[in-house]
């Protein structure tokens, strides 16, 4: 059942929010023997607090859009009472969360129930999905294939069926490339939409935090019940909330869209351009537009990238240099060391990049260009071959994503079920135009050209 199904189930008494986080806690038991999806899973507590919900139900009260709604948050989201891990070995030694993320508040505000925290890369500087000390999350289409990370155990748990509903964080493609491996719909919001209060960074100036879901309206619902100011977060703006719901069934009458061209168009497998081409028929694009120096923005985003990570880290880098992860921790030294010349240069390359994408928008709504260059790759695998040149399967999952969230665009992931496995596409809007990508991705979905695939064996 979608997260809208078991809300209007729970509300309309069909099903009892302690039922649906039973059937969650159930699910959870059978696949997490091969999906790995789960670091923690706080059963008490979303016992305690459906209980609560299905009291007030029989009080006649209100509980919220997402009455009953089993969710799990990537385990970098502070949850109170467990340590926030991040993915890594060294912050398991932290005190105990005192309360939760600002976001878990306002999903449980709206009557969700947390289950629990999901795996995910070691402090989120991972495309693949793997963990080396929790464990790989494994793809609920194919267990011998990657989910794609950092936010891995939340495109497992959400592709696998074990909830209907969670949080990711994305700072260069950490929800979309899930999303795309793992054939499921994700929201990377604005930059500054939603506040990151209680989660644990990786690249300030570029995370962003959002929901992961089977479907549009499930995003939708999620994203309505999260959006507002947060003096917790500096980087949240201060705007009125503009809820989407609504406006999902408006069509897409009027909306310009366009083919992203150039830089878009090469380094894809043959999946890729099949999904491109779908969603392009399917809309009836005709019009392809260039993003300018994409390549030179994935260069940027990565110098950037390492340095604001290398800095949030030098202190355990130096202190505890072998409870990392040795791939992360290498990355990391090597952000140390960058020139500080380079950084104001891609610093200054930002800027300009962002006033020429936004130009872009004077004549289109919508850009739609691939989300990953292929469908998700073995576990373990180290390289694929792109255009022809062998390349290091970690760094350049991320080559279509980075470009994107480098300016803080708002982008729906969309999948689509190619066969044997699903592949996401990204759609592209202006600031704070969550809205007309989520008409878009509603579209997508009611023409059954988009669709969360269910997996085989769960």
């Amino acid at each position: 059942m979608t997260a809208a199904e078991i809300a209007a189930a729970v509300k309309g008494g069909a099903m009892t929010a302690l039922e649906a986080t039973d059937g969650a806690l159930a699910r959870i038991g059978k696949a997490e023997p091969t999906l790995n999806a789960f670091t923690d899973v706080v059963a008490d507590r979303a016992r305690s607090r459906a209980s609560a919900i299905d009291a007030a139900l029989a009080r006649g009260e209100s509980v919220g859009p997402l009455a009953g709604v089993p969710f799990a948050v990537k385990n970098l989201f502070d949850v109170e009472g467990l340590p926030t891990r991040a993915g890594s070995k060294i912050n398991r030694d932290l005190p105990p969360a005192k309360r939760d993320a600002t976001l878990i508040e306002r999903l449980e505000a709206a009557g969700a129930v947390l289950i629990g925290a999901l795996n995910m890369g070691e402090y989120a500087y991972d495309f693949t999905g793997e963990n080396i000390h929790d464990g790989p999350s494994r793809n609920p289409h194919d267990p011998t294939r990657m989910t794609g990370g950092s936010s891995g155990g939340s495109g497992a748990a959400v592709g696998g069926g074990e909830v209907p509903l969670a949080l990711g964080s994305d700072t260069n493609g950490s929800i979309r490339v899930p999303s795309s491996f793992c054939g499921i719909f994700g929201l990377k919001p604005t930059y500054g939409r939603l506040p990151r209060s209680r989660s644990f960074p990786f690249v300030a100036s570029f995370d962003h935090l959002g929901p992961i879901a089977r479907s549009t309206a499930d995003l939708a619902l999620a994203y309505d019940a999260m959006q507002g100011p947060d003096t917790d977060d500096a980087a949240c703006v201060v705007r009125p909330l503009e809820p989407v719901s609504a406006s999902l069934t408006q069509g897409l009458e009027g909306l310009r869209i366009a083919r992203a061209g150039g830089y878009f168009a090469q380094n894809l497998f043959p999946e890729a351009r099949e999904a491109v081409d779908r969603v392009a028929k399917a809309l009836a694009i005709t019009t392809t537009i260039e993003l300018p120096e994409a390549a030179r923005a994935r260069a940027a985003a990565y110098v950037i990238t390492t340095v604001e990570g290398a800095s949030l880290h030098l202190d355990r880098l130096r202190q505890r240099p072998n409870d990392f992860d040795p791939a992360v921790r290498d990355r990391l030294i090597a952000g140390a060391m960058i020139p500080a010349p380079l950084v104001d240069r891609a610093q200054k390359f930002r800027r300009w990049y962002r006033a020429r994408v936004l130009e872009l928008f004077k004549d289109v709504d919508v850009i739609i260009a691939p989300a990953t260059p292929c469908t998700a790759p073995k576990l373990g695998q180290q390289t694929f071959v792109l255009d022809g040149v062998e390349l290091p399967v970690r760094a350049n999952i991320g080559i279509h994503t980075q470009p994107i969230s480098f300016i803080g665009l708002p982008v729906v992931a969309v999948p689509i079920p190619l066969e044997p496995l699903p592949i996401g596409i990204q759609i592209i809007a202006a600031p704070w135009r969550e809205d007309i990508a989520l008409r878009v991705a509603y579209a997508l979905e009611q023409a059954g050209v988009a669709r969360a695939p269910r997996p085989k064996d769960f």
